[in-house]
């Protein structure tokens, strides 16, 4: 008589879960997949799919019994999500392996996680918490007991969701409204501020037993939110450095209890040395896990914490390839996406293993604020750091967002003069100066060839690249630009990685349009890109050009072709 097939039911039916679900089904178990949301994109992959509310752990531990009566269920688990508590209720509720729910709780919510490092003596920041209607509000007469800059976090989140930097008091209120409304336990969390290098770091446990999953650096910019544009598996930082933050992160772990289960781990290396960002009771979200350790390592965690949830030991943990494996995400300045190009181009690259598309068409997008509203990400692995590095970093410039012209969010971005979201480029005193000496464009557009025949190739496929007001007025694909040689010739990057070169290129790409350099003080037979254009290139990158060209260049020159 053949064994009962073995049965697991995991939370999470999301790209993050997709690891999960292949390797259980890969182990030759049955996989039973919830999820909130009815058109979770992982769902078709699961054995068996039931929409059901993540946060509702009654309902869970209900479904689990029924699936406990009607052929057994052997465990329960999650990755890339911030529902280990969940797992954790179900399982002690049922009798399966895993943690205490207590345990799952103290590793959820960060201040009882922060107490519970305190408590041990771990190096953590310092911190207090702002409850929602507890009148416990900073004013200008009572700050926070340490000094800032501090961070703002709800205690109950991930992906950095109302995650902010803040100097003073009044950045402070505003940043504790924002946490309390991505909390569900309606509390925000105000710590010191840890000034340093970040790292993730990977966990599986078995019987207090921790083996390490991967450590990788994590790169974070655009203050004041700390937005992940990527991360490096593995670190590049010396061994003995290494050794400290996974000595931190390794008692941090038995500090929370985690016994028998995952643990991800952000640690930053302070002038204090490795201090505890947070650890959660689950593997990695953000492709660690999932993707880039695999490929760096030839390990799969996710088998090892099936294992773990089964009750058994997990096996094949002891890395077996040594190569790098870099992620890195693409963004876009505020709008209305018009189209994307370059994905297929960007995951066909050498060395390029996965790229993740995560906008489209007639889809609202806006500058990141947290680390799950980026435009995409592309991962890819290689012998050396080098190559993977690059081949990542090349990728994600190769795909272009085009943005639908006119568009208020688009225009309102263009034209603000803030910090955040920040300029494309920033630009020093001297190159403002030579900015702002460009002749703007409708003083050089030249009115002699209003009478310019339609060029022939202007009917075949390549017409619909060129902006519209130009088909109209049937000109020529070739425009002249006014030049900006000490902007050109510097050394400034975009968002991506993009040179100013790199950037007209991509301007070039998505126009279809043909630059000719005119002189800054002579006139030109034809449309010319001048003061403007430079404006909304340096404000808004590539996408802010051709927005320029679609919408308001375009205006201009009918009204001067007009007159």
């Amino acid at each position: 008589m053949s064994s009962r097939k073995k049965r697991i039911l995991i939370l999470g039916a999301g790209v993050m879960q997709g690891p999960a679900i292949r390797s259980a089904k890969a182990m030759g178990l049955e996989t039973v997949v919830i999820d909130g949301d009815p058109n979770a994109p992982l769902a078709c992959e699961a054995d068996r799919f039931e929409i059901i509310d993540l946060k509702d752990i009654h309902i869970i531990e209900e479904f689990a019994k029924k699936l406990q009566a009607e052929g057994g269920l052997d465990g329960v688990m999650t990755a890339g999500t911030d529902f280990s508590a969940s797992v954790a209720f179900v399982a002690e509720r049922l009798g399966l392996p895993g943690l205490p729910y207590k345990t799952a709780l103290d590793a959820s919510d960060k201040e009882r996680m922060r107490g519970c490092f305190r408590k041990a003596g771990l190096p953590s920041p310092a911190f207090t918490v702002f409850t929602k209607n507890d009148g416990k509000t900073p004013d200008n007469s009572q700050s926070l007991p340490f000094s800032f800059p501090a961070v703002v976090k709800p205690v109950d989140n991930m992906g950095a969701r109302g995650c902010r930097r803040v100097n003073n008091n009044a950045e402070l209120r505003e940043a504790i409204t924002t946490a309390l409304q991505f909390s569900r336990a309606e509390k925000a969390i105000a710590e010191e501020y840890m000034e340093g290098p970040e790292f993730s770091v990977d966990a599986v446990v078995y019987r207090g037993e921790v083996t390490i999953c991967g450590l990788a650096d994590r790169h974070i910019y655009f203050p004041p939110y700390f937005i992940e544009m990527g991360h490096t598996m593995p670190t590049n930082f010396p061994q003995k450095e290494q050794d400290a933050i996974i000595d931190v992160f390794t008692r941090g772990i038995k500090a929370l209890g985690i016994e028998n289960g995952a643990a991800k781990g952000d640690i930053k290396l302070t002038s204090r040395g490795p201090m505890i960002g947070e650890i959660a009771a689950r593997l990695s979200g953000g492709y660690m896990s999932g993707w880039t350790y695999p490929y760096a390592s030839g390990v799969n965690p996710a088998e090892g914490a099936i294992a773990v949830a089964l009750g058994q030991k997990p096996e094949n943990l002891t890395p077996v390839v040594n190569y790098t494996s870099a992620e890195r995400a693409f963004i876009s300045i505020p709008g209305l996406v018009k189209s994307v190009e370059g994905a297929e181009d960007a995951r066909n690259r050498p060395f390029v293993k996965n790229l993740f598309l995560r906008t489209g068409p007639d889809q609202r997008i806006s500058f990141p604020e947290n680390n799950v509203s980026k435009a995409g990400n592309v991962i890819s692995a290689a012998p050396d750091r080098q190559t993977a590095v690059r081949a990542a970093e090349d990728a994600v410039k190769t795909v272009l967002i085009r943005l639908t012209a006119p568009d208020e969010a688009t225009e309102a971005f263009l034209t603000a003069n803030s910090e955040f979201p920040p300029s494309a480029y920033t630009l020093d005193s001297t190159l403002l100066k030579y900015l702002n000496q460009i002749p703007v464009s409708e003083k050089f557009i030249s009115q002699r060839h209003r009478d310019t025949e339609v060029h022939s190739d202007n009917q075949n496929s390549a017409s619909s690249f060129v902006p519209p007001c130009l088909r109209e007025i049937k000109y020529k694909k070739k425009v002249s630009i006014i030049p900006f040689p000490a902007f050109m010739e510097s050394d400034l990057v975009d968002y991506m990685g993009r040179s100013p070169r790199e950037t007209l290129e991509a301007v070039k790409k998505l126009t279809g349009l043909e630059f000719t350099e005119v002189p800054s003080k002579s006139g030109s037979q034809g449309p010319v890109l001048g003061r403007e254009f430079w404006a909304a290139l340096v404000r808004g990158g590539y996408q802010g050009a051709v927005y320029y060209i679609d919408s308001q260049f375009c205006r201009n020159y009918k009204k001067v072709y007009e007159s």
